[in-house]
């Protein structure tokens, strides 16, 4: 039990690891705040755009839901295609922010000063070589 441990703890101290925990985290926090620009800036622009229209209510009704006095009995049945239209929004935009984000780094990343390669030592050409071992032969071939 002692081993599972620790090769537990050497698993969950890799690098790798807690980086992506870290972007999960991230991940999850930019989500909310792309989900809030679309809900409270984005899509109510839009709306104003088409007359205030607020896609996240709109709905296809199937079938309505049966009532009896203040109880429903059954729900209604229903696509909620604005919903789906507001989904596939925060979809586009959080798409488009990953994509400028990646750039960015990328950009960052190349910005560095690439370090020098080191020259490789000087040594005989293949052709050189090919020329030595020829010689070679031939002059045991000689003897």
């Amino acid at each position: 039990m002692k081993k599972f441990f620790s090769e537990f703890k050497e698993f969950a101290m890799k690098g790798n690891v807690v980086d992506m925990a870290v972007g999960v985290i991230i991940g999850a926090a930019f989500g909310k705040i792309v989900t809030s620009l679309v809900n409270d800036v984005i899509m109510p622009l839009i709306g104003l755009a088409t007359g205030g229209i607020n896609f996240s209510d709109h709905k296809w009704v199937i079938q309505q839901a049966v009532t009896k006095g203040e109880e429903i009995v059954t729900p209604e049945v229903a696509v909620t295609w604005g919903a789906f239209v507001q989904t596939v929004f925060d979809f586009i935009i959080v798409a488009f922010c990953i994509f400028v984000a990646i750039k960015f780094v990328n950009k960052l990343k190349r910005e560095k000063p690439a370090e020098p390669a080191p020259e490789a030592p000087a040594g005989p050409t293949q052709e050189e070589l090919l020329i030595q071992i020829r010689d070679i032969l031939a002059k045991n071939q000689k003897q």
